[in-house]
């Protein structure tokens, strides 16, 4: 398949998605730009539906930079211990907070290069900050995204970079970061990993990888 007719199927994809799922939203829910950077970093390995449980707690008992940046490190363990991997994510949580006061007076960065170089903050996490706070161009690989564009074989690799290299070719790039939610949102809703009902998914017909129907 040629790149431009790759490119108009990647269109249809995405129109039939957008008209899916007209509200194309964060799952994570969070109030401050800092909130939305702590909520995913505590997402690796955890549900969002679990994180949503943690962070009001979280933020209640530390609500500001610099109030996490002082936080006694095994308090700070024991309220995200809920999410997996507790040490490590209290403690990038806690350094991020001191960087963001330090260097960055407090602001979330909005370029690529300095979120990445944040405590804590890989490609998918710095791709959700440029894409809902700022508005930028962006693909947010995580695993329904991985997952889904190699099943409708937009991708054909399961490393996150390759992903989002591979889509940023074919997906316009006003569109990235809403694809990618409404990604995470079919395959919650449709797509799921263990069953998926390709019966009633809207991408069957344009979906190499559907397994019945």
């Amino acid at each position: 398949m040629g790149k431009t007719s790759e490119k108009t199927r990647a269109a249809k994809i995405v129109a039939l998605l957008a008209a899916e799922y007209p509200d194309a939203v964060c799952s994570l829910t969070y109030e401050k730009d800092w909130q939305l950077l702590f909520a995913t970093r505590l997402s690796a390995q955890c549900t969002d539906e679990r994180v949503n449980m943690v962070t009001p707690g979280l933020f209640e008992r530390w609500p500001s930079l610099e109030a996490l940046a002082g936080a006694d490190i095994e308090e700070l363990e024991e309220a995200v211990h809920s999410c997996g991997f507790f040490r490590s994510k209290a403690r990038d949580i806690k350094a991020c907070a001191a960087v963001l006061l330090e260097k960055h007076g407090g602001v979330v960065p909005d370029n690529m290069e300095e979120l990445l170089a944040l405590p804590g903050v890989g490609r998918k996490t710095a791709n959700l900050i440029l894409g809902d706070v700022y508005g930028k161009p962006a693909i947010v690989a995580d695993t329904h995204c991985i997952r889904i564009s190699n099943k409708l074989g937009l991708a054909h690799t399961k490393d996150p970079h390759g992903v989002e290299t591979e889509l940023r070719a074919l997906i316009d790039p006003a569109e990235g970061s809403d694809f990618c939610h409404r990604l995470v949102m079919h395959g919650r809703a449709v797509c799921t990993a263990r069953s998926p009902a390709c019966e009633k998914c809207v991408l069957a017909p344009l979906c190499p990888g559907k397994t019945n129907g």
